[in-house]
C-alpha cells in the first residue's frame, strides 16, 4: 500500500472540530447544517461559524466519511464510517485478521 493512499481520511479525522462533528452524526446521524451547529455549540461551546462548519462538513465529504442527502431545500448529513476500514486494514488490531 503506498504511503498516502488515504490523504484525504487522515486530512479529514486530523482535526479537532472534524472529529466532533463525526462524534455529533455518531450521536443523532442525519442533521441538518443549523443542527449540526446547534449541537456543537451547546454540547461543545464551538462558535465556529456555518461558513466554517460547512468546510469542515466538506472536508469529511471528499474524505468519504460524510454523505449527504437532499430533502426539499434541506441537506442531510450522514456518517459513513466505511472509508475507516483501510486505517483497520492497514494496522490491524490486534487479533483481527486483515481483509485481503
Amino acid at each position: 500500500m503506498p504511503v498516502d493512499a488515504e490523504p484525504d481520511l487522515y486530512k479529514a479525522i486530523s482535526d479537532a472540530t472534524r472529529r466532533v462533528i463525526l462524534d455529533e452524526l455518531t450521536d443523532r446521524d442525519g442533521q441538518t447544517l443549523f443542527e449540526i451547529c446547534g449541537r456543537l455549540t451547546m454540547k461543545h461551546g464551538l462558535a465556529s461559524s456555518r461558513q466554517a462548519i460547512s468546510q469542515h462538513l466538506a472536508v469529511l465529504e471528499q474524505a468519504g466519511l460524510v454523505r449527504t442527502r437532499r430533502q426539499g431545500r434541506f441537506k442531510f448529513h450522514h456518517l459513513d464510517t466505511s472509508p475507516l476500514r483501510s486505517i483497520v486494514d492497514r494496522w490491524p488490531i490486534d487479533g483481527e485478521v486483515p481483509n485481503p
